[in-house]
């Protein structure tokens, strides 16, 4: 059991961001234990047969060794990102700059059950600032391989989780955010309760706490492990499973109705989204989507709601229906 303990400014504090390093990182190690991530086994499959640049051999090797299955992240390799939508070129800047002292206290933190081989050990022994750029160096490589050409798929499904828990958070406060975030958490009083293996006792201590939905976490809700790291969790995204599915075709039956582009917004509303979250995922402008959004609503095949600034559309019945439709015609 885990138990993160909050001040009056934690609460205050809670914030929700995506971070393409940790996708990517997680994604590695997603790729080292396949077998637990059923979801991911086609992206994994292709994955696997990758081939990054030979120069990069040994930094490569050394981001697969702090992946490992059964292995735990160290805290600087997966900073919290600076704002609500990081740059991947900003995060690994801020690991670029980790100290060493930092560094070689977190694997130490990390490394207790699973020990560094010897060539890493003695890396970090006698030269951890190369050791911190040949792992920036390997994660810039593998999320250009791996991850981003997925990239805006999987921003979409986490800005899908951070639009639904936002929702959550402005309707029932800190306590039904946390009760519905992962159901091994709960709020108790004044603070989080996680049923987990890895006996975190986490205070906050005023530095409130980022929360990272993400596409490569399965089981659990993960936190910081060092009390000195910056906090942070990462949690399950909902619907990740939806993340690889095939979409309604541009040029199937429903496309063939009423538009490539209302049959690909009403596929994407089986989970509810915003305007500004639709024209990314669809590389469209604001205006040409909210068209699209207010032809479909007067038509009865979306549902929209209001939650503070934003505004969610989601499929209706009707809408349902109507891509069931299109799918047993195709």
């Amino acid at each position: 059991m885990s138990r993160i303990r909050f001040g009056v400014s934690d609460a205050a504090d809670i914030r929700f961001c995506i971070s393409p390093l940790w996708e990517t990182v997680r994604s590695h190690f997603a790729l080292a234990s396949g077998g637990r991530h059923a979801i991911h086994l086609g992206w994994i499959r292709a994955a696997r047969q990758l081939r990054p640049d030979p120069a990069l051999a040994d930094a490569m090797a050394l981001l697969a060794e702090l992946t490992r299955p059964r292995a735990w992240l160290p805290d600087f390799l997966t900073p919290p990102p600076p704002g609500p939508s990081a740059e991947l070129e900003d995060e690994l800047a801020v690991v670029a700059a980790t100290s060493p002292q930092v560094v070689a206290a977190d694997l130490a933190a990390t490394t207790r059950r699973l020990p560094l081989g010897p060539r890493t050990a003695a890396a970090l022994a006698h030269d951890p600032t190369r050791l911190l750029a040949d792992l920036v160096a390997a994660a810039r490589e593998w999320h250009r391989l791996a991850v981003a050409p997925h990239w805006t798929r999987m921003r979409g499904v986490l800005e899908a989780d951070i639009a639904y828990r936002s929702r959550q958070l402005a309707e029932g406060g800190v306590r039904r955010l946390f009760d519905t975030l992962h159901p091994t958490v709960r709020w108790d009083t004044d603070g989080i309760e996680s049923d987990d293996p890895w006996d975190v006792d986490l205070d906050l201590r005023g530095r409130g706490l980022p929360l990272m939905p993400s596409v490569f976490v399965d089981r659990k809700v993960l936190w910081t492990l060092h009390a000195d790291s910056p906090p942070f969790a990462v949690y399950p995204a909902r619907a990740a499973a939806t993340l690889w599915e095939r979409g309604a075709s541009a040029d199937g039956p429903l496309a063939a109705l009423f538009g490539a582009s209302r049959a690909r917004l009403l596929d994407m509303l089986r989970e509810p989204a915003t305007t500004t979250e639709l024209s990314r995922r669809l590389d469209m402008s604001n205006a040409t989507v909210s068209e699209h959004l207010r032809i479909m609503h007067a038509a009865g095949l979306l549902a929209r709601s209001r939650h503070g600034r934003t505004v969610l559309y989601v499929v209706t019945a009707a809408g349902l229906t109507l891509l069931e439709a299109g799918e047993q015609a195709g």
